[in-house]
């Protein structure tokens, strides 16, 4: 019975990776493709961004219902019929003349992105406590997918035209689905509350809403993930307007942050599980501050007047060294990734559907407004490195929060904790009973 309960985690686990990193390639698509829709249409930078974002905003919105639903309903179904529903205008992107088209389609196809919440449900609900960080950091490692399209989207677009792409993808969707539905089964939580005849009411699922340390979560979240994901689709543009890069170059180099945020996320599990998520978090954040401080700096011609003449310098962030603080900024963001996470199961270990997907949907959100914030900051002030100035801004506020955010929750811990020795003073028979209840 144990060898079989190992093999069924394992397959659960296996599977749902393969669809969440399926649904991340599918979810960032427009970000490679959209370069060349850019061109068709002649866009700005400002449309360029809502176009991109526009499948971030369904994934975000539809992260909470999603969470919702799979407390309710269980992971199992809910991923098979989500997988199907997004092949359906994923296809029909093929088919778009109009921007408004693919704005439209766009929220279609971004419900793939809900996809988390439904999977971080399921593999939760298989996992052992201890390996909580580690189940979700390999998990959350599909963020790979983003890193596939960088890779797998241009080779389709350089041989077939960018309109292949989504019949190709649509077609994998499919083909995942079924063997999803072949290699596993029903969550053990979902199993149990069908035997008892016990689903949770609205209400009680709503209820840990209400507490500020879920939002806390995902304002951190709405960082490491939401700009995880920004960057992954402002990058390619970024390389090939501000370095003058051809499309299948700025790709790959993106590829150098994408695929180390993803599989980063799974040491970042295993090390939130051995040191700690509230540790793993300061990390992270102070990594990204040094990175972005550099990244944020525009190409400056300084002149320096001398004696007999003047002397121009010019300061500019050469493109491999720009690779490589973005590519730490994507291993930070994967560790950052996973120990939110990690934090969230320790608060609230039966409700990861819920305030899994609330904190999910914040990060989304974050997802597609920093792209568009991203192209109205360029449009403003005619500085690309501005895209990097508010990913500094909003890491500043994270850092904020956190540090406050931690100084009352040891505040509100020292006064139970002395209220509580007060009453075991005063009541010594009352205290020893509650010691032994407790025991």
């Amino acid at each position: 019975m144990f060898a079989q309960d190992s093999q069924q985690q394992i397959s659960a686990l296996i599977m749902s990776t393969l669809l969440f990193a399926a649904c991340f390639a599918v979810w960032t698509l427009v970000s490679v493709i959209g370069v060349q829709i850019k061109h068709e249409l002649a866009l700005s930078e400002t449309q360029f961004g809502i176009l991109v974002a526009t499948p971030i905003l369904t994934g975000a919105l539809a992260r909470l219902p999603m969470g919702l639903l799979a407390e309710r309903l269980g992971g199992r179904p809910m991923m098979i019929g989500l997988i199907l529903l997004v092949s359906v205008p994923l296809y029909s992107l093929s088919l778009a003349q109009e921007y408004w088209h693919y704005l439209l389609i766009g929220l279609g196809i971004g419900l793939a992105g809900s996809s988390f919440s439904v999977g971080i449900h399921y593999v939760s609900a298989w996992a052992s406590r201890d390996n909580q960080g580690l189940a979700m950091g390999v998990f959350g490692a599909g963020n790979l997918g983003a890193a596939l399209t960088n890779l797998i989207a241009p080779l389709i677009i350089v041989a077939y035209g960018w309109r292949m792409a989504p019949v190709a993808y649509s077609v994998v969707l499919v083909i995942l689905a079924m063997l999803f539905w072949l290699l596993t089964q029903d969550d053990p939580l979902h199993q149990q509350r069908l035997e008892q005849a016990d689903k949770p009411t609205l209400g009680q699922l709503l209820t840990p809403l209400a507490d500020l340390r879920v939002w806390r979560f995902g304002l951190y979240y709405f960082f490491v993930f939401g700009g995880y994901v920004a960057l992954t689709l402002w990058l390619p543009d970024y390389y090939v307007t501000h370095y003058q890069l051809d499309l299948k170059s700025a790709s790959f180099l993106t590829l150098l942050f994408t695929v180390p945020g993803a599989l980063t996320r799974i040491i970042g599990g295993w090390c939130a599980d051995k040191l700690g998520a509230r540790r793993v978090n300061w990390t992270v954040f102070w990594v990204c501050l040094v990175c972005m401080f550099f990244l944020s700096y525009p190409p400056t011609t300084m002149t320096i007047h001398g004696i007999d003449q003047d002397l121009t310098v010019l300061l500019e962030m050469p493109v491999w060294l720009f690779t490589v603080l973005v590519m730490v900024v994507g291993i930070a963001m994967g560790f950052g990734k996973a120990s939110v996470f990690r934090n969230v199961y320790d608060y609230y270990p039966d409700r990861m559907g819920i305030v899994g997907g609330a904190v999910g949907s914040l990060g989304a959100i974050g997802g597609f407004v920093l792209p568009v914030m991203f192209g109205l900051v360029t449009d403003l002030f005619g500085v690309r490195s501005s895209c990097f100035m508010l990913l500094y801004g909003l890491l500043a506020l994270c850092m904020i929060t956190m540090y406050f955010g931690i100084r009352m929750e040891d505040r509100r811990r020292r006064l139970q904790d002395a209220i509580r020795n007060n009453f075991l003073h005063e009541r010594p028979e009352t205290g020893q009973q509650l010691e032994l209840n407790r025991s």
